[in-house]
């Protein structure tokens, strides 16, 4: 075959694509995970579809990166198996940026931070404190940074861990439950709004311990993939800026879930 000096030209140029250049093209099109069960953040409606402020921000970051992005829902404690498996190629589900969660995966910076509260009866006897917690029933999602806090803080609790928040919401409705650990906006804006939540309310103090609850939630992506984390913080920054934050942001509160400036990752 002849090829003229065009074409020569041309196919050299190929063998000269940065590998960076090359991964650019294929992360146009992204699986990323997200849960499902956790309003306001994911929630799973009729026919398979998921809403939320986390899907909200990962279409808006998608948009900004000019990636084409499908979703894949799964449980929250199959996330990280699945990023590592390569079955997904980042997760956006509240996914708390922990010193021990950075052993397995690596995240991009926060786009949102808040803090942690017990919820119980309204009006309970019960004193939200670990000694006034021994022997209770306590509940709270399986493999979260909820659950790593009352595993240390709470041990001598009847720890009840399941698979979503929801079902922790409905056992302590139910009555199954003395008290529940969970994010605050998790609560007042879901819970506390159905007729389930009526007469549960906060108590006791506000846990933000980043030992366990780490540094804000972060878009995780595999270690590997610095140029792809690099990515999302460009678009968190850009979102941002430009006020598409904001507007995702007062869909669901009346406040900033951002929560103040960001501390730095001890990446290593």
């Amino acid at each position: 075959m002849r090829l003229t000096f065009k074409s020569l030209a041309a196919a050299w140029a190929l063998t000269l694509l940065a590998p960076s250049a090359l991964w650019a093209q294929s992360a146009l099109k992204l699986k990323v995970g997200v849960e499902g069960a956790y309003p306001p953040f994911s929630e799973a409606k009729a026919g398979g579809k998921v809403e939320g402020f986390d899907i909200d921000i990962a279409n808006a970051l998608c948009e900004q990166m000019k990636a084409q992005c499908s979703f894949v829902q799964l449980d929250f404690d199959a996330l990280i198996p699945a990023l590592t498996a390569k079955k997904i190629d980042a997760i956006i589900a509240s996914m708390s940026i922990t010193e021990e969660r950075l052993k397995q995966i690596d995240f991009s910076d926060k786009y949102y931070h808040t803090p942690t509260r017990l919820v119980i009866k309204t009006g309970s006897a019960i004193t939200p404190t670990p000694d006034g917690l021994k022997g209770k029933k306590l509940g709270v999602q399986r493999g979260t940074t909820h659950d790593k806090f009352v595993s240390v803080t709470f041990a001598q609790s009847d720890i009840q861990r399941y698979a979503n928040q929801e079902d922790s919401f409905k056992d302590l409705a139910a009555g199954k439950l003395d008290a529940v650990l969970v994010d605050t906006v998790n609560a007042s804006w879901g819970f506390f709004k159905t007729p389930a939540g009526k007469g549960f309310s906060f108590a006791g103090q506000v846990y933000l311990d980043p030992k366990f609850f780490g540094y804000g939630a972060g878009v995780g992506v595999r270690k590997a993939d610095a140029e792809l984390r690099a990515k999302f913080n460009e678009a968190i920054a850009a979102i941002r800026k430009d006020g598409t934050y904001k507007k995702i942001n007062d869909k669901y509160f009346d406040f900033d879930i951002y929560g103040g400036a960001p501390i730095p990752i001890p990446r290593k």
